[in-house]
């Protein structure tokens, strides 16, 4: 299996650097086109919305069809869609393309993560937290790689096509050993068209994570250099600590998952992220906030990769649709998190608010039992 596995690194990553890169070039476009932050802001939701209906459209492709059917064109088509956003002359031309990238990357966010399970499960140990942290790692190097086209001058079109082509090569070597999955077309619960149970509970704990990612992206920074007076390079630090943690824990997550079981890491893990956003709100010093935001990051970053282990091993015949339907709630708290977050700072002050995602955390932690396997037949 170790080609197989090796194709499923190589989808999460390319996936990770199409955004990474994407997200370095913003500026560039933003200039180019004259656009200001509320129309710039319309574009990027576009983003949102085709993930969130690319998220929600593929379940059923991929029972009916197989994930590697769907997961190898869309990621071919990852490479592809990054492009037009260079060329659009508009806001209204931008949002389109940009609307087409997010339903690529929501078809493949979901096909992909659906192979990855079938993938840990010929395996028989866990590996999904691995995969997550090799998308991070993607994300890394297209933002290094975008931010390196634009250290010298060069036009996004130039940035886009140079990492499209690496990523539709990338897509093309997956394709050449990725695990061949048979439709599942509900052939293992006896066509009976039962769905498993409990699969958006586990879409809600995704939702509490993704949370206090879209909080620790958006918020981190402006907490520590506007209530605890750090300086702007220091307060950038917060965030930079949060990935790094996170990207660290996903890489042992895996090792921690095969010795602890996945609802006791769950625990522990709920339980370090709201100790760790706690002691940056409530130590009053800028090391604290960054020692805070980087337990936090460490804290979150098995959980999402653990409830999508638990939704799509629940019922193999209907891994696409549970993974569809715990992504699209998962990635909605990441989009409408720090808009809340942002909503209740306005009347309460930015620490407080963002004791939600504290609290989230904890009550992650005490549903963690949400993700021990269910042997009960399924509902229809």
């Amino acid at each position: 299996m170790r080609r197989e596995r090796t194709a499923v690194y190589l989808l999460f990553f390319l996936t990770g650097a199409a955004i990474g890169t994407w997200t370095a070039r913003i500026p560039a476009i933003k200039e180019r086109l004259g656009l200001g932050e509320g129309e710039l802001s319309l574009a990027l939701l576009a983003i949102a919305l085709g993930a969130m209906a690319g998220m929600t459209a593929v379940g059923r492709l991929v029972d009916r069809h197989g994930s590697s059917r769907v997961m190898i064109p869309a990621a071919l088509l990852q490479g592809l869609v990054l492009v037009p956003p260079a060329y659009a002359g508009n806001l209204g031309v931008l949002a389109g393309t940009l609307l087409l990238f997010g339903i690529v990357h929501g078809v493949l966010d979901v096909s992909m993560n659906a192979n990855a399970v079938e993938v840990e499960r010929a395996h028989e140990r866990p590996i999904m937290s691995s995969f997550h942290a090799v998308f991070s790692v993607g994300g890394f190097a297209g933002a290094t790689a975008g931010g390196l086209f634009a250290h010298f001058d060069l036009a996004p079109a130039v940035t886009f096509w140079s990492v499209g082509t690496v990523i539709a090569v990338l897509a093309v070597w997956a394709a050449r050993w990725a695990l061949r999955s048979a439709p599942a077309g509900g052939s293992v619960t006896g066509g009976r068209g039962g769905r498993p149970k409990g699969v958006v509970f586990l879409g809600v704990l995704a939702f509490c994570c993704l949370v206090g990612e879209g909080a620790a992206a958006d918020w981190s920074s402006v907490y520590l250099r506007e209530d605890l007076n750090a300086s702007p390079g220091f307060a950038a630090a917060g965030y930079a600590a949060f990935s790094i943690m996170m990207t660290a824990g996903r890489l042992a997550g895996d090792r921690l998952a095969a010795r602890l079981g996945p609802v006791t890491l769950v625990r522990g893990c709920g339980l370090l992220a709201a100790a760790g956003l706690g002691l940056a709100l409530l130590v009053d010093l800028p090391v604290a906030g960054v020692a805070g935001f980087g337990l936090f990051g460490a804290g979150l970053s098995c959980i999402v990769p653990q409830v999508f282990s638990a939704a799509g091993h629940r019922d193999p015949a209907y891994a696409g649709w549970a993974l569809a339907r715990v992504a699209s709630i998962g990635y909605l708290g990441f989009l409408s998190g720090p808009v809340f977050i942002g909503g209740v700072a306005e009347l309460t002050g930015l620490p407080p608010a963002l004791a939600i995602p504290a609290l989230l955390a904890a009550f992650v932690a005490l549903a963690a039992t949400a993700l021990r396997a269910r042997t009960e037949e399924p509902v229809g």
